[in-house]
């Protein structure tokens, strides 16, 4: 069965290719423009893994980590975001990673794959 994972992100640029290039390795991908519609859609999607934009209009992803870590406590969370100073910010350590965005996925891919062995 194909591992799922939850993208939210609001460029759609970026969503869409995360879910292009997250289905080409074999991911099932459902992705959502904003965190509040992902974590009303959390408990139905139940995801193997979360991949969480931090800056984001309506709420935070760091926000968003809080209640989803709450929701699901082993669920891994991968905080993605073009400014690597939130790497400082002491709310971003519950996360499971961080990432800082890259027309290279490579690093993505393979932290992807490292959690959801460690979570298998």
């Amino acid at each position: 069965m194909k591992k799922k994972i939850m993208v939210v992100d609001d460029e759609d640029s970026i969503r869409f290719l995360y879910e292009e290039e997250l289905k080409d390795e074999g991911f099932y991908v459902v992705s959502y423009p904003d965190a509040l519609s992902a974590i009303d859609d959390f408990d139905n999607q139940k995801p193997d893994l979360v991949l969480l934009d931090i800056a984001m209009p309506k709420m935070s992803g760091l926000d968003a980590l809080r209640i989803l870590k709450d929701k699901s406590p082993n669920t891994p969370i991968i905080m993605s975001t073009a400014y690597s100073h939130y790497k400082q910010d002491f709310s971003t350590w519950i996360a499971d990673a961080y990432i800082v965005k890259s027309p290279d996925l490579t690093e993505l891919k393979e932290k992807i794959k490292e959690l959801l062995e460690l979570n298998a």
